[in-house]
C-alpha cells in the first residue's frame, strides 16, 4: 500500500442488503444463496454486515431462516457480522446460533414504532435493557437503529430534539453506535446538517452512522453533508435492495455500490472494491424478481456488457 493511499481517511460501510435489503422481497431469497451473497460482500471488502434478523417469522417471513444463515456461513476473521434482535427471545435465538453483535432497532416516532414494533418508543426501550445486560455478561456487542430521523409517514416531522432523546437512550444502553435512518427517504442535505448540528453539541461523531433511503434521490447528497459534519459511517444496500414493510412508499436503501464509489472519488478510503462489491450483488440479483436498481451497479453491468461485445466482435 502506497503512503498516498494509506493518507486517506477512512469510511466505515455497513452493508445491510442481506437483511434489510431482503426483508420485504417478494421472491423466496434461498437459504444457501444468503450465505453465498454476505460471503461474496465479505469478499469484496466489506468488515461490517448485517447479516439477517431474529424476528418474529410471522412477522417477517424472509428472515425465518436467520440461525440456518449463521450456521452455513464462513465466519472471516476481522469482520463484524451483525443480526437484529427485537426483544429478549430474539437475544437467546441470536446466541443459540452463535451471534456475537447485535443491533437493537426502535424509532424517533412514536406511529412508527406502534407500527413496526407494536409497541411505544419507551416500551422498547425498557425491553432493550434485559438485552443489554445479557449482551454485556455474554461480551456480545451492541449497535442502534434510530428510523424516521427526519419524518415518519404517520406522524409528520420528527423534531431533532426527540431523534437526540433516543440516539442518547441507545448510547447509554451500551451500544456502540447508533445508525440513524432516514427512513422514508425525504431528508435534504438542510435536514442532514441541521439534524447533525443538534447531535453534534452532545454526542461525539465516531458513534453516529448514517442511514439514508432514496426515495427521493437525495442519499448521495445526504451523505456528502454527513461528511463536512464530520461523520465517518453510512449504512448502505448492495445494489439499492430494499424498502421497509412498515414504511409506505419508502423506496429502496442507498446503494453500496453508490456509495462507494461517491467515496472512492472524494478521497476516503473504505477497503471495499467496487468491481467486487458489484459481483456481490450478481450473487442475489437472480432470486429476485426485479433488477436491481442502484444506479453504480447498472452502469458497471452495462460497462461489462459493451466490453464483451467488443471482444466478441474482435474475435470472430
Amino acid at each position: 500500500m502506497s503512503a498516498a493511499s494509506e493518507a486517506r481517511p477512512q469510511v466505515l460501510v455497513t452493508e445491510v442488503g442481506p437483511r434489510d435489503g431482503l426483508q420485504n422481497e417478494k421472491a423466496a431469497v434461498p437459504t444457501e444463496a444468503k450465505v453465498r451473497f454476505v460471503d461474496a460482500l465479505v469478499a469484496a471488502g466489506v468488515r461490517q454486515i448485517e447479516t439477517t434478523s431474529f424476528v418474529n417469522p410471522k412477522r417477517v417471513p424472509a428472515m425465518a431462516d436467520a440461525a440456518d444463515v449463521f450456521a452455513l456461513l464462513p465466519r472471516r476473521p476481522g469482520v463484524r457480522y451483525v443480526a437484529l434482535v427485537p426483544n429478549l427471545k430474539g437475544y437467546e435465538r441470536a446466541r443459540a446460533a452463535g451471534c456475537d453483535a447485535i443491533a437493537l432497532f426502535t424509532a424517533a416516532s412514536e406511529g412508527f414504532a406502534r407500527a413496526n414494533i407494536n409497541m411505544t418508543i419507551e416500551q422498547s426501550l425498557a425491553g432493550f435493557r434485559d438485552i443489554a445486560k445479557a449482551a454485556a455478561a455474554d461480551g456480545v456487542s451492541m449497535r442502534g437503529y434510530v428510523s424516521t430521523v427526519f419524518a415518519c409517514p404517520y406522524d409528520g416531522p420528527t423534531a431533532p430534539d426527540q431523534v437526540l432523546k433516543v440516539t442518547e437512550a441507545l448510547l447509554d444502553l451500551g451500544c456502540y453506535e447508533v445508525s440513524l435512518g432516514d427512513t422514508i427517504g425525504v431528508g435534504t442535505p438542510t435536514d442532514t446538517h441541521r439534524l447533525l448540528g443538534i447531535l453534534l453539541r452532545y454526542l461525539p461523531s465516531r458513534m453516529l452512522a448514517l442511514h439514508f433511503h432514496d426515495t427521493w434521490g437525495m442519499a448521495v447528497a445526504n451523505v456528502v453533508a454527513g461528511l463536512e459534519d464530520g461523520l465517518r459511517s453510512f449504512d448502505a444496500s448492495a445494489g439499492g435492495l430494499g424498502g421497509c414493510p412498515y414504511a409506505p412508499s419508502a423506496s429502496g436503501n442507498l446503494a453500496t455500490e453508490d456509495l462507494v464509489y461517491l467515496l472512492d472519488h472524494l478521497g476516503y478510503d473504505t477497503g471495499i472494491d467496487l468491481d467486487a462489491l458489484v459481483s456481490a450483488g450478481d450473487v442475489i440479483s437472480p432470486f429476485l424478481d426485479h433488477p436491481l436498481p442502484g444506479r453504480v451497479h447498472q452502469a458497471v453491468q452495462s460497462q461489462r456488457a459493451r466490453r464483451a461485445q467488443l471482444a466478441a466482435t474482435e474475435a470472430s
